[in-house]
């Protein structure tokens, strides 16, 4: 029995270092991250709370965190149902190669290799699912000590807590990126099932993608533009 052909570990190998790489040099490289729409968005939130120190009022604010707490929730959630059909597909292994068989191009794998596969988008949709779950806490996290600000905008303590909650909904939105990334590229290892050289090409379009729009989109140029 085998298990991973010479490809399937070229293919893997292309996968990790497209995702790890790209995720590392964005969020770890100072002078990459300052040019992406996440660092720009950073700032506007920044913005965001020192505004909201001038208003009394702030139910606006806090339903704009509560709309960022929904879409999180809701992938945070679509991620547990992927993860069960996943189950499900490692209990009907025989069922899930007859269907993989009849695509064009497929390889038919034997049942250590499909579980293999499974593993590996059991692994990335678990990671999204933390990633996730731990964005919208701090979201929450971030709406308490928004309601907590004083309406003092002249204070240099209330500075201070502005930037407190700025750094918390920045970090929140980080996390809520992280799982987003873990979507994209499980659906590049979803390709893995089909054809090595399927995950190797989906990698490669997920990587264009996800650089297209952090780097080169209009709307980044819209973003920094006002920050």
């Amino acid at each position: 029995m085998h298990l991973l052909t010479p490809l399937d570990w070229l293919a893997l190998a292309v996968f990790a270092l497209c995702w790890f790489g790209y995720a590392t040099l964005v969020d770890r490289v100072p002078a990459i991250r300052a040019r992406s729409v996440i660092t720009a968005m950073d700032h506007h939130r920044q913005r965001w709370m020192r505004a909201a120190l001038a208003r009394e009022n702030r139910i606006p604010d806090v339903a704009a965190i509560g709309n960022l707490m929904q879409s999180t929730g809701f992938l945070a959630t679509t991620s547990i149902l992927i993860l069960g059909g996943l189950v499900a597909l490692l209990g009907a292994s025989d069922l899930g190669r007859r269907v993989v068989a009849v695509l064009p191009w497929s390889v038919v794998q034997d049942e250590a290799a499909w579980e293999m596969k499974i593993a590996l988008l059991l692994v990335i949709f678990v990671n999204a699912f933390f990633e996730l779950t731990w964005a919208l806490r701090q979201f929450n996290y971030g709406s308490i000590l928004l309601g907590a600000m004083p309406c003092a905008p002249q204070s240099e303590a209330a500075q201070a807590e502005a930037e407190a909650t700025a750094r918390v909904l920045n970090r929140a939105a980080r996390h809520f990126t992280t799982g987003l990334r873990s979507y994209y590229f499980g659906l590049a290892a979803l390709a893995w099932i089909v054809h090595p050289l399927a995950l190797i090409l989906a990698s490669l379009l997920v990587l264009r993608e996800l650089h297209r729009r952090e780097f080169r989109s209009a709307l980044r140029d819209v973003v920094r533009s006002g920050s």
